[in-house]
């Protein structure tokens, strides 16, 4: 885990180190076939003094094609849970989120016994007016290739993908290709898969549909968002 900047930062020190980081996120294609998956998701106390993360690791035994012809998994092994809580420090502010749950986020990631070949996250990748959402801040300061699957748009236009599990639509911002609208079940609204960093947009798809069960998210973020309820 690399440390990147300091979390006590200036509204304008904040938008500075995102351009900065922003151009550090990579577009490269997985080198192999993900077998331990790590999930993140954090959320806040009611009075939202506190912040709870939680960090899930999961086994894969492999892939398979599916009856619709796409990759999906078999076998998941949950390997171990691990949570963490602080303080927020950082001022909600929109389009800075992640300096606010980042810091959560890697206290949790620094217990795990092992690290995965990849997190996927519940939040923005690329998809982000800066293009640097938790996913992304996340995965630069892990040196982790990094998914991010947020349950809504936060910026970017799209056409409705059909109503079947697979069915997926581009995510634009202007002429630019930011993401994916994925439908994860059928006749269920879709999530917005991004790049968040060492992947490409083919394998953030292929990944978190590969890891979708019978429920609308992704095993890995399903079961830390679980944990992190529990929490609260």
């Amino acid at each position: 885990m690399r440390k990147l900047h300091d979390w006590n930062l200036s509204y304008a020190e904040a938008r500075r180190v995102q351009g900065e980081l922003a151009g550090r996120v990579q577009f490269v294609p997985l080198r192999k076939e993900p077998r331990l998956i790590g999930g993140l998701d954090c959320a806040f106390s009611k009075d939202g003094k506190r912040i709870f993360a939680a960090a899930v690791l999961l086994r894969v035994s492999g892939f398979r094609h599916g009856p619709d012809g796409g990759l999906e998994a078999f076998e998941f092994e949950q390997v171990e849970t691990v949570t963490a809580v602080q303080e927020a420090r950082f001022p909600y502010i929109p389009g800075l989120l992640s300096f606010r749950e980042a810091p959560v986020c890697l206290a949790a990631a620094a217990k795990l016994s092992r690290p995965p070949d990849l997190f996927i996250i519940d939040g923005q990748g690329v998809a982000h007016p800066r293009r640097l959402g938790l996913a992304s801040h996340l995965g630069l300061f892990l040196e982790k290739s990094t998914i991010g699957c947020a349950k809504s748009r936060l910026i970017g236009e799209f056409q409705e993908p059909g109503s079947r599990k697979g069915a997926w639509s581009l995510l634009r911002d202007g002429d630019e290709v930011i993401g994916e609208v994925v439908r994860t079940r059928s006749g269920v609204k879709p999530v917005f898969v991004s790049v968040g960093h060492l992947c490409t947009l083919e394998n953030a798809s292929t990944v978190t549909l590969a890891c979708t069960t019978r429920y609308r998210l992704p095993e890995p973020t399903r079961l830390a968002h679980q944990a992190v309820s529990k929490l609260r």
